[in-house]
């Protein structure tokens, strides 16, 4: 099925806890993202995200981390797709070394898994 995939940096706006710590709810907001997307490519319309069956966070992310969250629809039905998400830290700042200094990691840190389940009403399915 398809995939899609978004990549963003994690800015001070994003973190709402001390150290610099990002709300893991910012990785269900990219995973809307990127299920939208998937929708359109899908249905040629943006749908309605249903619930989420399964969130699991896995690791911290922190201001300036870039992560990627990418998805894919497992199963279509009439109205409903299924879908699994996965965010993953890529890129992590090195204020050690210097305030703009930051290392691509060798092996991405997964952050976040979930699924869910989205649904585009049939009269708005352009796609068939």
């Amino acid at each position: 099925m398809e995939q899609a995939i978004i990549r963003v940096r994690m800015s001070s706006h994003d973190a709402h806890y001390g150290g610099n710590l990002v709300d893991g709810a910012k990785m269900l907001q990219l995973f809307g993202d990127v299920a939208t997307e998937l929708l359109i490519r899908h249905d040629g319309d943006e749908g309605l995200f249903k619930a989420y069956d399964m969130v699991e966070f896995m690791a911290p992310v922190y201001a300036g981390d870039f992560i990627e969250a990418v998805g894919e629809i497992t199963h279509a039905g009439n109205s409903s797709r299924k879908m699994t998400f996965e965010a993953r830290k890529v890129i992590v700042p090195r204020a050690d070394i210097s305030d703009s200094a930051a290392d691509v990691l060798a092996e991405p840190i997964v952050v976040c898994r979930a699924s869910g389940t989205c649904v585009t009403p049939k009269d708005c399915q352009r796609n068939k």
